[in-house]
């Protein structure tokens, strides 16, 4: 059989791999992301604003340099790699929210609720789940459908309740028990 295929990802400098993975992963994500101007507005805007926020595109880099390792073609991976960042930012604007980190500022600018509103980000963190979970689910249209489909189950279990959800809700416990344990203490 064929072993791995080399390519430019793996024969080119790391930092220069990153920025052109960063360049079409950028592309890809504006080609798939609907447009500010389509209805609902704002929340095109606001899904718009959190994905175009900057970064680095490195999980979206290693769907790419994973897929080229073993010969597919770029545009072939692209799709996928644009519905993995369309889920870590949507973990990103969720995590944001008052109700977990609150935070003001994600990467120098204001975070997805400050921005705009609460309710706008999480409609944001929904909207780009589904939307990456669709993407992944439907494209490349010229794999089978076996292939999305495990794809999509693969994913489904890295992000959900025995993954990036569980340690989300792992983390709010250990928040919670050192002010639990002061409670109790002072009930005593």
């Amino acid at each position: 059989g064929r072993g791995p295929r080399r390519r430019r990802g793996l024969n080119e400098p790391f930092g220069d791999f990153l920025e052109r993975a960063r360049r079409e992963v950028d592309r890809e994500l504006d080609r798939q992301l609907p447009s500010a101007s389509v209805a609902p507005q704002r929340l095109h805007e606001a899904m718009r604003y959190s994905v175009f926020a900057g970064g680095k595109r490195l999980r979206p880099a290693l769907v790419i340099l994973a897929g080229e390792h073993f010969g597919s073609p770029l545009a072939r991976l692209l799709p996928g790699a644009a519905s993995v960042e369309m889920i870590h930012t949507y973990s990103l604007v969720h995590d944001d929210l008052p109700a977990l980190d609150n935070d003001d500022l994600r990467r120098g600018r204001a975070t997805a609720h400050r921005q705009y509103d609460e309710a706008t980000a999480i409609l944001v963190g929904d909207a780009l789940l589904t939307e990456g979970l669709g993407l992944l689910a439907g494209e490349p249209a010229e794999l089978s459908g076996d292939t999305r489909r495990r794809a999509v189950e693969l994913t489904v279990r890295a992000i959900g309740t025995a993954g990036m959800i569980g340690g989300q809700a792992d983390d709010l416990d250990a928040e919670r028990r050192p002010a639990d344990a002061a409670t109790a203490d002072l009930g005593s």
